[in-house]
């Protein structure tokens, strides 16, 4: 989501803050400030009820000088946090708030930020329900065309002439920087119009070599529904780009006119209306094609592991669907692995983790570890039982005294696995480890061996 609001003087910005919370709260009336250049300026009073994430409740909307401001203090809770605000721009800050107080570490500044601090305080990211559309050559564009894909959408339609060009003007800056598995699709409002031969003669046109989708009405009306985009002809319709990660999980939505500067082809430029120049002259509503590339950079960014080959494995305590204790020391003498997982996680539930071939039948059925943010054994985590342990591509140990260990994990991706050399509980690094499905919540495992 982009937040806009009428442009203001060059020397101020807009600070827009919102609130949202793990579970639905309310924050008592307090003042608000923010930190520039070692001062303190009070912004504000907030107050009020408090949405459970990924809803949000705008709690102020101020002008503020322009500046990069370095802390936000909420009564006398202070939390450092980077907020860069430009003159004439609004700049969104998210506050975490749990019991009416601030949650540490839970402010966020900007749109990227912002959005992914929502995911982060729901505690999951929302999947992209199926779909049924159909591509400019007539081939099935759903889900499992976007699969392990990270994927741009933009709402547009071949008969807009306002913010549709600069859409597709951007698409096309950011097809000059897509690398690996990303994925560019323009999806039409108007599918009435847009047939799969009015998309490709539009692609054509204006040089696109990305995919362009329309269907019925109906299926074209389910796939915006998660955006609270409808179908509309003309200019009328809501200017949407969102990004989906290559696990199918919707993670940032922007709205209003895109930034193109002078990048545009003269075939795009043509067909904009006076409001549609004018758009393009101010500069939209302020992002961009790289303001699109670092929330890619972001979604897709892998971290490195906190613990390094060789070290040892530091000890833990979880529980089991059945309510007893697991402890790292009594594991001891048997190889262990830990797979992280969501109950809530599609692709845990489908891919179950199989065996290594060959393995299945000497591998014990444990069942999975509660996740650790639960604080007792879940149902959820007790249905999901699935039973079979991790695939191999190239070694690891599967015997009849492994364990299988299973927790909740912050999103990442790309994390390398990590295999146990002997020694008492030592984790070193794996070659390689297949997972026939991704999830944002972070497919990993480890093998331990004592």
């Amino acid at each position: 989501m982009l937040w806009s609001v009428p442009r203001l003087q060059p020397n101020t910005g807009t600070l827009v803050v919102i609130a949202s919370g793990r579970s639905s709260s309310s924050l008592a009336a307090v003042d608000l400030s923010v930190r520039l250049g070692g001062s303190w300026s009070a912004v504000g009073s907030v107050g009020g009820d408090v949405p459970a994430a990924p809803d949000q409740r705008q709690l102020l909307e101020v002008a503020v000088p322009a500046g990069v401001y370095d802390g936000v203090r909420l009564g006398d809770q202070v939390e450092p946090v980077r907020i860069e605000v430009k003159g004439g721009q609004v700049e969104p800050v998210l506050l975490g708030i749990e019991s009416g107080r601030l949650i540490p570490g839970a402010v966020y500044a900007g749109n990227d930020d912002v959005n992914l601090g929502l995911g982060e305080l729901a505690g999951r990211f929302v999947a992209m329900p199926a779909f049924d559309l159909t591509d400019q050559a007539g081939r099935p564009f759903n889900l499992d065309a976007i699969a392990g894909k990270d994927v741009v959408i933009a709402a547009f339609h071949t008969t807009c002439h306002e913010t549709c060009p600069l859409y597709t003007a951007l698409l096309l800056q950011l097809s000059r920087h897509k690398q690996g598995s990303l994925m560019l699709v323009e999806v039409t409002t108007d599918p009435g119009t847009d047939t799969p031969g009015v998309l490709a003669a539009y692609s054509k046109q204006v040089g696109a070599d990305w995919t362009f989708a329309t269907g019925t009405d109906a299926q074209v009306a389910a796939f915006w529904k998660p955006f609270g985009v409808a179908i509309a002809t003309g200019d009328s319709h809501t200017s949407t780009l969102a990004l989906l990660d290559r696990h199918g999980y919707i993670r940032l939505v922007y709205r209003g006119a895109p930034k193109i500067g002078n990048d545009i082809p003269p075939s795009l430029v043509t067909t904009l209306s006076a409001q549609g120049l004018k758009q393009l002259a101010a500069g939209g509503d302020g992002w961009g094609a790289p303001d699109v590339l670092q929330a890619l950079s972001t979604i897709g960014r892998s971290e490195p592991s906190p613990l390094a080959g060789g070290g040892k494995a530091p000890g833990f305590e979880l529980r089991t669907t059945d309510g007893a204790t697991v402890h790292l020391a009594d594991l001891a003498g048997m190889p262990v692995v830990i797979n992280f997982w969501g109950t809530y996680c599609p692709p845990c539930r489908a891919d179950g983790c199989p065996a290594p071939a060959g393995q299945r039948g000497r591998v014990r059925r444990r069942g999975p570890l509660v996740p650790r943010r639960d604080r007792r054994p879940s149902p959820g985590a007790a249905r999901f039982r699935p039973g079979r342990g991790p695939r191999l591509r190239r070694g690891g140990a599967a015997d009849d005294r492994v364990r299988e260990g299973r927790r909740h994990h912050r999103p990442q991706a790309g994390r390398p696995a990590r295999r146990a050399s002997p020694g008492r509980g030592v984790v070193q690094p794996k070659q390689s480890v297949d997972w026939p499905f991704g999830c944002s919540r972070l497919h990993f495992f480890a093998v331990l061996h004592f």
